[in-house]
């Protein structure tokens, strides 16, 4: 099983690598550059092409049922979970069958809202310390579910 980030602006690269550190599992950090690679022998830096979605497109083709997926970008989550994957944002919050369809209507409220008032700044809250460690223990829950659907 392994845990595939979406490395671009992801805040919790540290603390994922940590959890796959102390449960032995593949963790692929995957963008299109700018990221100093990892001296972890379980952590694969990935390093794809410049394009729209590219990094997305490689997760979502390699992601099935007991992966982990990180990531922020609800198009990925919603084939990631589609494809049987445990899907994690950055903040901890879990994206599954249940509230991906709910999660990817009100991102494209937002974004219908952002084009009519160009204008309209900012809106999204800080990442915090709590944010961080509701992210650890849903990932380190998420690992261990996994692990027993896997047995």
């Amino acid at each position: 099983m392994p845990i595939y980030i979406d490395a671009d602006a992801c805040p919790v690269k540290d603390e994922a690598e940590r959890v796959a550190t102390r449960h032995g599992l593949r963790m692929f950090l995957v963008s299109n550059g700018g990221l100093r690679p990892s001296r972890n022998p379980l952590v694969e830096t990935v390093i794809v092409p410049d394009g729209p979605d590219v990094a997305d497109m490689w997760i979502a083709e390699r992601s099935g049922p007991g992966d982990v997926v990180v990531t922020g970008d609800i198009p990925l989550a919603a084939k990631c979970v589609e494809a049987g994957a445990i899907v994690l944002k950055h903040n901890g919050e879990a994206l599954t069958r249940a509230n991906i369809g709910n999660v990817l209507a009100t991102r494209d409220l937002m974004a219908d809202l952002r084009a009519a008032d160009p204008f309209r700044q900012g809106g999204g809250k800080g990442f915090t310390k709590a944010d961080r460690s509701r992210f650890l223990d849903a990932l380190e829950r998420a690992v261990r579910s996994a692990g027993r659907a896997g047995e």
